[in-house]
């Protein structure tokens, strides 16, 4: 909320031409009840008909006044509420992505939050500043201009009204609840849907359709109730505010004629509480309500299920600069959470400029944990991850980013030219460098058949294999100054041969590159390799580690069985 209210306060000159014109648009609210009350008693019941015609107009002319003020109202509303849309945004983006449980597959629920909830504020945001900002100027300025007008009938009026408004409040805490719970019935039904449908082959597979739509259909029908739950409370909202709307009529009607014939109010009089009623104050209460209980409310929770998905306010982003391109790891350990068992522990190494590094181990043993920790995406629990000897999630971002690149083995390709793409990460490289990355990582001949850097991507890299969007991905960070290159399994899609070369290409580059190995060919390759078995890491030559690590051994009779391995000595 507070970031919410910052961002339109960051837009305060727009909405104070908003509330300027608002007085404006406010102005026939005001005047109308007494206008007319005066044209009946100054001009038709005084037989002057033209007096009267005379004092309509002039009420007509402050009715276009008042178009005119809505019109400007709205001209206006897009310099206010698109920023702040915007602004939401970037931050459920940045959420999403400092988030570690988004990190390894696709969030429906984070598109929920950007494509509905988002919109949600953002139509809301319109409709309080269009609807709820009118129809208050309207309620006050009428109520006002009754009060001069008929000041004796003013409490029939205001005491309903302000019975039923109590009423109501008192409704809206279950309202908001209610709510709440339609919110997250349709997270859940977006969920549901973007696992199966991003796993449709694997359904089809397993012959799983009937259990997807089961789970699909629980979801739909979770979501109805909540909807329909919903619509029963803004049904009894809306009895309630149509009785604080119908008894003050009902009141002007049985109590106004006896004031009349006792000469306490004239007939202009009561007609003008007519028109505040009928034409200002009752329809402007009904909309006041609606938009409280409706855009206002949805407005709060969707504000509400946005800041779960807003990255912290007290995250620190780093201010130290390293001094050395090194890394120091001492006795780091990891858990993802204070009861989980540590994927990674007890971690000791060092890394220089030039040592090429590969990680193997089992799935799930914690290899791409390592990888986040090296970049800075995560602290460790115990230990120190020092990166020219600072704490590498300390450093200031813009530093970090250019001195250290993570290649996953998803692939990002965005719209657009290949040259767009290549130079993400490099706006400043020349065609002739940008073409020079892609032939040092073996992606020349894709080049070419693309089309060269003038030729066009689809969506998420469209039409091109798995293996050739991981060789332009590859070529985006060669052409960068990284000096730090981590490979999380990001040759997986590459042939043995497609793999080697764009290893050595990086390893040529004299940075540290550290390699989590999809393959234990790029243990061959690598200067020392580190194997992870859930226990504390070993860390030796490839030829060091046949000897000591049974399981690397293991490892490596698994991959080719045709490899010597000797007897490992037994660990101390």
């Amino acid at each position: 909320m507070r970031f919410y209210l910052s961002t339109l306060a960051g837009h305060r000159r727009g909405v104070l031409v908003l509330l300027g014109w608002s007085l404006l648009e406010g102005v026939p609210a005001f005047f109308g009840g007494r206008l007319v009350g005066t044209a009946v008693d100054k001009g038709f019941a005084a037989g002057d008909p033209l007096a009267g015609v005379l004092w309509l107009l002039v009420f007509a002319a402050l009715a276009v006044a008042g178009a005119l003020g809505q019109r400007q109202v709205f001209a206006r509303l897009g310099s206010v509420v698109e920023p702040m849309r915007d602004a939401l945004v970037a931050r459920v983006v940045r959420g999403v992505l400092n988030d570690p449980t988004h990190r390894r597959t696709p969030d429906a629920s984070a598109v929920a939050m950007i494509t509905r909830h988002v919109e949600v504020v953002r139509d809301a945001t319109a409709g309080v500043l269009v609807q709820a900002r009118a129809l208050l100027v309207t309620t006050v300025a009428a109520l006002v201009g009754l009060a001069t007008t008929a000041a004796a009938l003013i409490w029939l009026v205001v005491l309903p009204i302000v019975a039923a408004l109590v009423l109501f409040g008192l409704m809206l805490p279950s309202l908001a609840q209610r709510q709440r719970d339609a919110v997250i019935a349709d997270e859940r039904t977006a969920e549901a849907s973007g696992a199966v449908l991003s796993g449709l082959r694997d359904v089809a597979a397993c012959h799983a359709s009937s259990e997807a739509y089961r789970d699909i259909a629980t979801q739909v029908d979770l979501q109805a109730r909540a909807a329909v739950t919903v619509a029963w409370a803004n049904s009894l909202r809306a009895t309630v505010i149509a009785l604080g709307g119908f008894a003050p009529v009902a009141l002007l009607v049985a109590f106004a004629p006896p004031l009349v014939a006792s000469g306490q109010l004239t007939t202009g009089a009561v007609l003008a509480a007519v028109v505040y009623l009928t034409t200002s104050v009752n329809p402007a209460l009904h909309g006041l309500a609606s938009t409280t209980s409706t855009v206002v409310m949805r407005l709060m929770v969707a504000l509400k299920r946005l800041q779960e998905a807003a990255p912290r306010t007290d995250v620190q982003t780093g201010s130290e600069s390293p001094a050395t391109s090194e890394f120091v790891l001492r006795d780091v350990t990891f858990g993802w959470s204070p009861d989980a068992e540590p994927v990674v522990r007890g971690l000791s190494l060092d890394l220089r400029p030039g040592d090429h590094l590969a990680v193997v181990g089992p799935s799930g043993i914690g290899k791409s944990t390592m990888a986040g920790l090296l970049t800075g995406l995560m602290p460790p629990d115990h230990g120190h991850v020092l990166f020219g000897g600072a704490p590498v999630h300390r450093v200031t971002p813009a530093i970090r980013h250019h001195a250290i690149a993570l290649i996953p083995q998803e692939t990002y390709l965005f719209t657009g030219t290949v040259r767009e793409n290549l130079a993400l990460l490099a706006p400043w490289a020349t065609d002739d460098e940008l073409v020079d990355a892609a032939k040092k990582v073996g992606a020349e001949r894709l080049l070419d058949r693309i089309g060269g850097l003038d030729g066009t991507l689809g969506h998420g890299g469209e039409g091109l294999s798995a293996g050739e969007a991981q060789l332009l991905a590859l070529a985006r960070v060669y052409v960068t100054s990284a000096g730090v290159v981590v490979l999380d399994e990001a040759t997986s899609h590459l042939d043995p041969a497609a793999e080697a070369r764009v290893e050595r290409a990086f390893a040529e580059r004299q940075g540290v590159l550290v390699v989590i190995a999809h393959r234990l060919s790029s243990a061959l390759r690598a200067n020392r390799v580190l194997v992870m078995d859930g226990g504390r890491p070993l860390l030796g030559t490839h030829e060091h580690l046949l000897r000591t690590s049974a399981l690397y051994g293991r490892l490596m009779l698994a991959w080719d069985p045709t490899h010597r391995v000797e007897t490992p000595l037994p660990k101390r």
